[in-house]
């Protein structure tokens, strides 16, 4: 084997097992049981997963009903993974991102029984570029968005200089996960 044909398997070997390891997202992560808890929910069991119509597309996330009732302010739970651009990459504007080719974070919107968003949080960044979406300040903008109105960066959302691709990222994925509750008649 030469040194360029074993450099070509060494790099599809570590695509691979990057594209393993983001297969999975973690629907119990530390930072939401911490949430819960402040509100009153002590344990993970007061939680069940919603079953979305066949039509839903949410195959990086899950929605789930808190079904304890003490008063909390958190009514349902959408935990999911955003794929965004690698920096430098998709040249096509709204192209859907594959594993391959796409940074991902995985994050989590709590809903109230009005299925207003009430908080969100990333707890799991795993792209070169954009970490400054994390910050509590900045995704307190989307606290209070019911889906009566849209999400625009540079309007409603602040943009973030370095962060553009994940701005817009989680901006529409939040909007999108917001509508989809909203269809659900629970």
């Amino acid at each position: 084997m030469s040194i360029k044909s074993g450099i070509i398997l060494f790099a599809s070997l570590i695509s691979a097992c990057l594209a393993f390891a983001q297969s999975e997202v973690d629907f119990q992560p530390k930072a939401l049981v911490k949430a819960l808890e402040k509100s009153g929910i002590e344990e993970l069991s007061g939680i069940e997963e919603l079953t979305l119509p066949n039509d839903a597309c949410t195959s990086n996330g899950k929605y789930f009903l808190v079904t304890e009732k003490n008063d909390n302010a958190y009514r349902y739970i959408y935990i999911g993974r955003v794929n965004s651009c690698r920096a430098g990459g998709c040249s096509v504007a709204h192209e859907s991102a594959t594993t391959l080719d796409s940074e991902y974070f995985d994050y989590y919107i709590l809903f109230d029984e009005n299925k207003t968003v009430q908080a969100v949080k990333v707890f799991n960044y795993q792209a070169t570029h954009g970490y400054e979406i994390t910050a509590k300040g900045w995704l307190k903008q989307f606290i209070g968005f019911n889906g009566s109105d849209s999400l625009k960066v540079d309007k409603n959302i602040d943009a973030i200089s370095g962060a553009t691709i994940s701005v817009y990222a989680i901006t529409a994925d939040v909007e999108n996960k917001t509508a989809l509750l909203k269809k659900l008649h629970l």
